[in-house]
């Protein structure tokens, strides 16, 4: 009898020179810290917007608009009584 015939896997190779995957490595660095630096400015640009009012600004026209309400209130039980 004739000896079965095992199917041969193509396997895919890579072969590529030291200087090769020095270059690539290089690329994978400058786009790891590109990616670290666009991540950096992102989240400082959220934390401290440089556009709009500035928090206190904001604080103050805020209990500029409860004064008010609550004068509104305190004249109305006066006339109540």
């Amino acid at each position: 009898m004739a000896t079965a015939r095992k199917n041969q896997v193509k396997k895919v190779r890579f072969e590529l020179t030291k200087s090769a995957i020095a270059g690539i490595a290089v690329i994978v660095f400058c786009l790891f810290l590109w990616m670290f630096l666009l991540g950096v400015w992102a989240g400082q640009s959220l934390l401290f917007p440089s556009y709009g009012q500035k928090p206190a600004v904001v604080e103050e026209k805020v209990k500029a608009q409860e004064s008010p309400v609550i004068k509104a209130e305190q004249k109305s039980v006066k006339k109540g009584e």
